[in-house]
Order: C-alpha cells, then sequence, then structure tokens
C-alpha cells in the first residue's frame, strides 16, 4: 500500500511538469516519470499504470495545442490515433507473456541509432519532404506496430513515432512532433485501459501528476513552435541517448541507477 503524502504529490507533480515538458517536445517523459515514482516507493506495476495515467494529461495538453495552432487535423488522423490506441491495448495484454529483458538488450542500440540518425542527417528541418510510403500504408503496418510496443514495454515510443513520420512519410520536424503526440496519445489510452482493468493504477498520484504534465506540456509545445527544428532536433537527440543510456546502466546495475537518480533530487 503506499503512502500518498503531500511530500510525495508535490514532489512528483513537479517531476511531471518537467516530464510533460520535455516529452512535448522531444518524447521520454517516461525516462523521467517512472524512475522518479520508482524511488518514492510506488511498486513497479502500479508506476507502469499510473504512468499511462498521468502521460495521457501531457499527450491530450500537446495534442490540443498543436492543433490549436494548425499543425495537426484531428479529423483527418483520428483513425491513425484509433489504430495506434489497439496496438497498445495489445501489447499491454502481451507484457504479461514477452520477457522484459529482451527489449531492454535490445532498445539502447535502436535509440542511438535514432539519435545517430537526427544528428547526421543534415536535410532536417520544418519542411515536408518526399513521402516513402502512402498513409493507409503507414497507418495500418508502422502506426499499430509502435502502438503495440508501447503497451508492451513504453520508453522511446515519442522517438519511434519521429523517426517515422520524419524518414516514411515525410513530415518536418515539427509536423512530425505535432502528430507524434496524438498517437502517442492513442497507444497510452489503450495500455491504460488494460492497466486500469488489472487494477494498477494510483489515481490520485496519477491525477496530480496529470495536472503538472498538462502544464509542462502547454509550456513545451509554446517553445517548439516558436522554435521549430532547431529545438526539437538536439532535444530529441539527448532524449534518445538518456533513454539508452539510463537502460544500459539499469541493466548492468541497477543500484547505480538508483544513486544516479537520487543525485537529481528524485
Amino acid at each position: 500500500m503506499v503512502d500518498v503524502t503531500l511530500h510525495l504529490l508535490s514532489t512528483l507533480f513537479i517531476v511531471a511538469v518537467v516530464a510533460g515538458f520535455i516529452d512535448s517536445i522531444a518524447g521520454g517523459g517516461g525516462l523521467i516519470t517512472i524512475p522518479a515514482m520508482l524511488i518514492m516507493g510506488i511498486p513497479p506495476l502500479e508506476a507502469l499504470g499510473t504512468n499511462k495515467l498521468q502521460s495521457q494529461f501531457g499527450a491530450a495538453s500537446a495534442t490540443y495545442a498543436y492543433t490549436k495552432r494548425g499543425l495537426v487535423d484531428l479529423k483527418s488522423q483520428l483513425p491513425m490515433a484509433l489504430l495506434s490506441m489497439l496496438g497498445g491495448v495489445f501489447g499491454a495484454i502481451a507484457a504479461a507473456f514477452v520477457p522484459a529483458e529482451v527489449l531492454r538488450l535490445i532498445m539502447p542500440i535502436l535509440l542511438i541509432g535514432i539519435a545517430l540518425y537526427f544528428a547526421f542527417k543534415p536535410s532536417l528541418s520544418d519542411q515536408d519532404s518526399h513521402r516513402r510510403i502512402s498513409a493507409f500504408v503507414f497507418g495500418c503496418t508502422v502506426v499499430p506496430l509502435i502502438g503495440f510496443y508501447d503497451g508492451i514495454f513504453g520508453p522511446g515510443t515519442g522517438s519511434f513515432f519521429m523517426l517515422a513520420f520524419v524518414s516514411l512519410a515525410g513530415y518536418g520536424m515539427l509536423k512530425a512532433t505535432a502528430h507524434t503526440k496524438l498517437l502517442n496519445l492513442g497507444s497510452n489510452f489503450g495500455s491504460f485501459i488494460v492497466f486500469t482493468i488489472s487494477g494498477a493504477v494510483l489515481w490520485k498520484i496519477g491525477i496530480v501528476m496529470g495536472i503538472g504534465q498538462f502544464i509542462g506540456a502547454q509550456l513545451g509545445t509554446h517553445f517548439a513552435v516558436k522554435n521549430g527544428a532547431k529545438l526539437i532536433r538536439p532535444l530529441l537527440i539527448i532524449s534518445c541517448l538518456a533513454m539508452a543510456a539510463r537502460l544500459l546502466i539499469g541493466e548492468i546495475d541497477p543500484v547505480l541507477w538508483e544513486r544516479l537518480t537520487a543525485l537529481v533530487g528524485f
């Protein structure tokens, strides 16, 4: 049983504001919120379920802000969001059967690869480029697969959506970021349904953190729209490398990871 104190709620609220800010621009908010909840004494399953609740506030906040600025057409993108949601549902169900250790070994390599792609591809900007696959194929294959990954594991989902939108759909950086938030909202909601049914959501903590996520995402989208690719690109690279480092350190020495995260005040 988690002792929900004012100290715990206020600490996680601040953590969620920071996570919402970063996640709305480059993804990787779970890199901050999940370790923070674990260090504050929340059991792993409840931390994952509660993270799905609070992260929806941030994704919804960012989606609303980007839509308000004309970067996302909700009506045309709704089918993709639903496919992402279905992927999240099946991923969360499959999480009980797939060893997380396998994903932890593969993920750092993929995240470093994404960071290198965005670091060394010189043509990246806010301008759209050539689409490599049709919107129908993209929506029926790439979107549910990444949604499935989000349900089964999670870290780096936003980075994978960003890579897919830029490299396959031909979106500019800002437009890709905006659409990533919508699809991330879908996959989060899908996996959240499964966690809710299993009773793994701490509602009071999740709602307080959700408010923090909402505020952070509003601030983050303002900075992203104002600065575009020159802000999104470096933050995305840093986010990918940070997630890779977190997974590698956690796998090699869990005690070292706990000490490192404690140093930053969680």
